[in-house]
C-alpha cells in the first residue's frame, strides 16, 4: 500500500493562517508562563527574578506539538460540526491542555477565579505545579480530559472505549512517540479491530514524533517513513504523513491533510450506516513529525536544545545563579509577541478568540469528557428471579458466575437499544461461566468471521481479547464517557492491569472532590477461577493479592465483596451495577459448590455485609467459646465443614459462625465508610473470646483492617500462604492449612476448656490428614467424604 500524499496546495487562506498561527502562540505563550511566571504575566515590565516560581516543574517538549493539533482540531469542528474529545498521551503536556481550555473560555467557566483577565492569568500561571494549585499532567482537574497520563500506555486504549457505542463522536488521541515504546500501547493499535463504523464513533490516532524522551531517541522516530508506513499498514491502518519544522508549511500542510482525514472518515462512517457493516476499513491515522520544544530555546551555554532531548522538561533552569538564563527567558516569552495576542485587560484579542468552538463543541466543554452527564441508570431485572432454590443451608450445589452471566445476560438484553452496557474478559467469558450472554448478544470482531466461529460479530458487545490491558483501558474509557460495564478475569492475572487499576482509582478519589465532575458508574471487577480452584492449572495461577492491592486505595473509592455462593452473588452484582463512582471487586468461585443461603436471607445478609448464621452457631443465649469467622466461598466451605467436626466430637462446645460478603465491615468505621463501629465488631466477635479466621486471600490483610480492634489478640487467621502446585481441591487447602482439619486443630489450641480431652480428636485429624495424601496421590481425586460433604445440622 503507498502512503497517502499530503496536499501540497494552500488549504488556509492567508487570514486563516495568520489567525491560527497567532492562537498557536498565544497557546504556547500559556503554556510557557505556567512552568515559569509567578508574576508580570503578560510582561508589562523587565522581567526579574522575583516574577519567576522558585521551583521549576512541568514538560516543555511535547506541548507545542500538542497545542498544535488543538488548535487544528478547533478549525476541524468548526468547519465541521464535529462532536470531538481531545485525549492527550503524552499527560506531561498538561500546561498546553490547560492553556487551550482557558482559551476557548472553558476553564474560567469550571474556575471563575482563573478569569480572562491580566488577575485571571496570573492565577492560571502561579497554580501550575505549585502548592494548592494543579498538577503538571492533563489531570482530573482539567477540564476536557477523560485521561491524566501519569502512568504512560493508555491513551489510545481510552479513546477507543469513548468512541464505543458514541455514534457521533470523534476522538483525537495523540500518542506521544516516547509513550508508543510501552506494551500496552503496542498492543492498543489492534484496537481498531474492534471498531463497528455502522454504530461506534471514530478515532483518529495522531503518532506525534518529536524524536526524543527524557534522555534519548525514541525508537520510532528513528524509523524512516518506508518502515514507519509498513508497521502502521499491518496493524490496518491508513497513515498520513506530516511533517517540518517550518510552522506556515506545517500548519498548511496540517489543515489540508486534516481535512483529507475527516472527510474520508466521514465515507467510512455513512457506508457502514446506510449499506452496512461488510468488512472492517482501513481507519486513517495521523504520523506528525515536529521538532521537540519547538519554539523554545534553540540554544543554551553553547548546548542545542530546541529538537534535542534537553527540552523534554525545562529547558532554562537555575536562573537563580545564571543571570544570563532569566534573559534568554524573556527573550522567549516575548518571541511570542504576547502584546499583539491579550488585550490591555489580558484577554485574548476578539479575532483570536473567535476561532474557538462555541459551548458544547469546545474540547474542554464536551459532555462525553464529564461522563456523568451523560450517565443513565441500567434498566436491571428483578435479581430474585435468579434464585437459587435453597431448601436447607449446604445440600444443594449450583455455578455460582453461571448464575451471575443469567442475570447479566438480561442486563444486556434490557439495554440493548440504549448501546450502554459492555461487559469484557481476556478470551474467558465462557471459562467464566458468563456463557449466557452469549444467548442475546455475540462477541465482537470486525476480522474475517468463518463458519467454524462461536457467537462472532461485527454488531457484539461482549469484547474479548487476550490482553488484560486492552479490557481494562477501552471499559475505562467506556465509563468516563457515560456508560456502564463489567470485567471478569483470572483472578491471578488481574495482576497485569495492577497499575492502570492505580491511575483509574486515582482519578475517581480526585474527582469525587471536583463539584464540576459528575459521578460515573463504577468499575466493576469479577475475578473468579480464584486461588482456590486453580488446582488443574497449577502455583502460575494461584494468587489472591489483587484484593491487597485494592485495598491500598482510598476507602472512598473501593469496595471489596466476598459472596459465598450464588444467591448472595446477585445480590452483590445487582448492588455493584447501580452504584456510582467505585472500584467493586467481586471475588467468586465458577465451580459447582454448595449453596447456603436462600434469596431473602442473602439478601438481608449482603445488605449487613456481615453476620453471625444463626443455623451453623448453636451459641444463643450464652456466651461462645470460639467463634469462626469466614471470607470467601472456599473459606466458608471448609469453616462450616470444621464445625461440623467439632460438633462431632466437641458436642458442648460452643461455636459461633460468623461470615463477612463486604470485607470492608472490618476496618473501623473511622476507617472506611462501611466499617463497622468497635462497639459492633466487639458484639459479632467479642472481646475475649479467640477466633479462627478462614480468609480467600493473604491472612495478613485481615490482620491489617482489624489491628485496631479490641479483640484483635486473639484472631488468629488462615489463608494463602504462597504454597501451591497441580493438584486436587481439597489438597490446595490443606497445603495452605486453610482445610477442615487444621482449622480445628487452630480451635483446640485456643480453647483452654478442651484440654487433654482434645487428645483423640488431634490423632483422628493427623490420620485423616494422612488418609488425604495417600487418598490422592493413589486416585488423583479427593476422597469421597470430602467430595461428598454436606450441611447435616
Amino acid at each position: 500500500m503507498t502512503v497517502i500524499p499530503v496536499k501540497q496546495t494552500a488549504s488556509l487562506t492567508a487570514e486563516e493562517l495568520r489567525k491560527m498561527q497567532a492562537y498557536w502562540q498565544a497557546a504556547n505563550y500559556l503554556s510557557v508562563g505556567q512552568i515559569y511566571l509567578l508574576d508580570n504575566p503578560l510582561l508589562r515590565e523587565p522581567l526579574k527574578l522575583e516574577h519567576v516560581k522558585p521551583r521549576l516543574l512541568g514538560h516543555w517538549g511535547t506541548t507545542p506539538g500538542l497545542n498544535l493539533i488543538y488548535v487544528h482540531f478547533n478549525r476541524l469542528i468548526k468547519r465541521h460540526d464535529l462532536n470531538v474529545i481531545y485525549v492527550a498521551g503524552p499527560g506531561h503536556g498538561g500546561p498546553g491542555l490547560v492553556a487551550n481550555t482557558y482559551l476557548e473560555g472553558t476553564y474560567s467557566e469550571f474556575y471563575p477565579n482563573i478569569s480572562q483577565d491580566l488577575e485571571g492569568m496570573k492565577l492560571l500561571f502561579k497554580q501550575f505545579s505549585f502548592p494548592g494549585g494543579i498538577p503538571s499532567h492533563v489531570a482530573p482537574e482539567t477540564p476536557g480530559s477523560i485521561h491524566e497520563g501519569g502512568e504512560l500506555g493508555y491513551a489510545l486504549l481510552h479513546a477507543y472505549g469513548a468512541a464505543f457505542d458514541n455514534p457521533d463522536l470523534l476522538v483525537c488521541c495523540v500518542v506521544g512517540d516516547g509513550e508508543a515504546e510501552t506494551g500496552a500501547l503496542a498492543t492498543s493499535w489492534h484496537s481498531n479491530k474492534f471498531l463497528n463504523p455502522a454504530r461506534d464513533g471514530a478515532v483518529l490516532p495522531i503518532l506525534h514524533l518529536n524524536g526524543y524522551k527524557i534522555a534519548n531517541p525514541t525508537i520510532l522516530a528513528r524509523l524512516d517513513q518506508e518502515e514507519l508506513e509498513a508497521l502502521f499498514v499491518g496493524y490496518g491502518y491508513k497513515p498520513y504523513f506530516v511533517e517540518g519544522d517550518d510552522p506556515e508549511t506545517v500548519h498548511q500542510l496540517l489543515a489540508g491533510t486534516l481535512d483529507t482525514i475527516v472527510a474520508e472518515i466521514k465515507t467510512i462512517q455513512q457506508d457502514a450506516r446506510i449499506n452496512g457493516f461488510s468488512k472492517r476499513p482501513r481507519h486513517p491515522m495521523l504520523i506528525l513529525r515536529t521538532p521537540k520544544g519547538w519554539t523554545g530555546p534553540k540554544i543554551v551555554d553553547g548546548i542545542p536544545v530546541e529538537n534535542t532531548f534537553r527540552s523534554h522538561q525545562v529547558p532554562l533552569a537555575e536562573l537563580a545563579s545564571q543571570p544570563e538564563h532569566l534573559k534568554l527567558l524573556e527573550d522567549w516569552l516575548r518571541s511570542y509577541q504576547p502584546e499583539k495576542l491579550f488585550d490591555q485587560t489580558g484577554k485574548l484579542i476578539e479575532e483570536l478568540a473567535e476561532l474557538a468552538p462555541q459551548g458544547d463543541r469546545r474540547m474542554g466543554a464536551n459532555p462525553h469528557a464529564n461522563g456523568g452527564l451523560l450517565l443513565k441508570d441500567l434498566k436491571l431485572p428483578n435479581f430474585r428471579d435468579y434464585a437459587v432454590e435453597v431448601p436447607n443451608p449446604g445440600t444443594t450445589t449450583a455455578e455460582s458466575t453461571r448464575i451471575m452471566g443469567q442475570f447479566l445476560r438480561d442486563v444486556m438484553k434490557l439495554n440493548l437499544d440504549r448501546q450502554n452496557f459492555r461487559v469484557m474478559s481476556p478470551d474467558e467469558n465462557n471459562s467464566n461461566r458468563w456463557n449466557a450472554i452469549l444467548e442475546v448478544i455475540d462477541r465482537v470482531s470486525t476480522a474475517e468471521i468463518l463458519p467454524t466461529d462461536d457467537h462472532l460479530s461485527p454488531d457484539g458487545r461482549v469484547i474479548e481479547v487476550l490482553s488484560e490491558q486492552m479490557c481494562q483501558g477501552w471499559l475505562e474509557g467506556y465509563l468516563l464517557t457515560g456508560r456502564h460495564g463489567f470485567f471478569s478475569c483470572y483472578e491471578a492475572f488481574i495482576h497485569i492491569i495492577d497499575s492502570m487499576f492505580n491511575q483509574h482509582a486515582k482519578w475517581l478519589k480526585v474527582t469525587r472532590h471536583i463539584p464540576w465532575r459528575r459521578s460515573i458508574a463504577s468499575l466493576n471487577y469479577l475475578l473468579t477461577s480464584h486461588v482456590w480452584r486453580q488446582d488443574h492449572n497449577g502455583f502460575s495461577h494461584q494468587d489472591p493479592g489483587f484484593i491487597d492491592h485494592v485495598v491500598n486505595k482510598k476507602a472512598d473509592v473501593i469496595r471489596v465483596y466476598l459472596p459465598p455462593d450464588a444467591n448472595t452473588l446477585l445480590s452483590v452484582t445487582d448492588h455493584c451495577l447501580r452504584s456510582r463512582h467505585y472500584v467493586n471487586l467481586i471475588i467468586a468461585g465458577k465451580q459447582p459448590e454448595l449453596q447456603w443461603l436462600d434469596m431473602e436471607s442473602a439478601i438481608k445478609h449482603c445488605t449487613a455485609g456481615i453476620g453471625i448464621w444463626e443455623w451453623a452457631s448453636n451459641d444463643r443465649g450464652s456466651e461462645p467459646d470460639v467463634v469462626m469467622g469466614c471470607a470467601g466461598d472456599v473459606p466458608t466451605l471448609e469453616t462450616l465443614a470444621a464445625v461440623d467436626l467439632l460438633r462431632q466430637h466437641f458436642p458442648d462446645l460452643k461455636v459461633r459462625v460468623v461470615n463477612v460478603v463486604d470485607l470492608m465491615k472490618l476496618q473501623p468505621e473511622e476507617e472506611h465508610p462501611h466499617g463497622l463501629s468497635h462497639k459492633e465488631f466487639d458484639t459479632i466477635f467479642t472481646t475475649d473470646k479467640p477466633i479462627v479466621f478462614a480468609y480467600h486471600g493473604y491472612p495478613w490483610l485481615i490482620h491489617r483492617l482489624t489491628y485496631r480492634r479490641t479483640n484483635h489478640k486473639n484472631l488468629h487467621v488462615r489463608g494463602y500462604k504462597e504454597e501451591g502446585t497441580t493438584t486436587t481441591p481439597f489438597d490446595m487447602v490443606v497445603l495452605n492449612d486453610l482445610d477442615r482439619f487444621h482449622l480445628v486443630l487452630d480451635v483446640i489450641d485456643r480453647v483452654p476448656k478442651l484440654g487433654y480431652t482434645a487428645a483423640y480428636t488431634q490423632q483422628f485429624i493427623r490420620d485423616k490428614l494422612i488418609e488425604h495424601r495417600q487418598y490422592i496421590t493413589q486416585y488423583g481425586e479427593d476422597m469421597p467424604e470430602i467430595r461428598n460433604w454436606k450441611w447435616q445440622h
